[in-house]
């Protein structure tokens, strides 16, 4: 039974730590409403860790997470913010969209209230009105191209 043990840990070593196959990740555009159900902006975060930046809130699915659950989990931890899902968006695979590692990310479309307060890795979290948007880390600043072209955004 050990050296099974032993032979699967090193089959999912080598392919974790070989790059062989991308990891899934969530992405989250918040768009922030005030108590009149105007929507004030968006919510990014500006990233504790490399690359260094502002970016929608987001991060790696966890094992037994369903892309649902850990959009909710991530943008808790990144915004503190309770989010409620409108919609899946779309779903980004170009290999080199994260310059660390080859990710494919499912962006979920989301709206929230309250004030958001920085978590786990970002360095700052602020709302930017949607025509005060600053330049964005990743593929981002594509997806906010996708979602104005797609009229998903005011």
């Amino acid at each position: 039974m050990a050296s099974v043990t032993r032979e699967i840990l090193n089959w999912v070593l080598n392919r974790v730590l070989s790059n062989k196959y991308p990891f899934p990740t969530v992405d989250a555009v918040i768009k922030l409403y005030d108590e009149k159900r105007k929507i004030t902006g968006l919510v990014l975060v500006d990233r504790k860790f490399p690359p260094y930046g502002w970016a929608f809130p987001g991060g790696f699915v966890e094992q037994g997470e369903s892309l649902e659950t850990a959009v909710v989990r991530e943008a808790k931890e990144e915004t503190g913010l309770d989010i409620t899902i409108e919609k899946q968006f779309h779903t980004y695979s170009e290999p080199k969209r994260d310059p660390r590692i080859h990710t494919i990310s499912t962006v979920f479309i989301c709206t929230s209230r309250g004030t958001p307060k920085q978590g786990s890795d970002a360095k700052n979290v602020k709302v930017f009105p949607l025509d005060q948007l600053p330049d964005l880390e990743f593929d981002h600043g594509k997806i906010l191209e996708d979602l104005k072209k797609n009229k998903e955004l005011p």
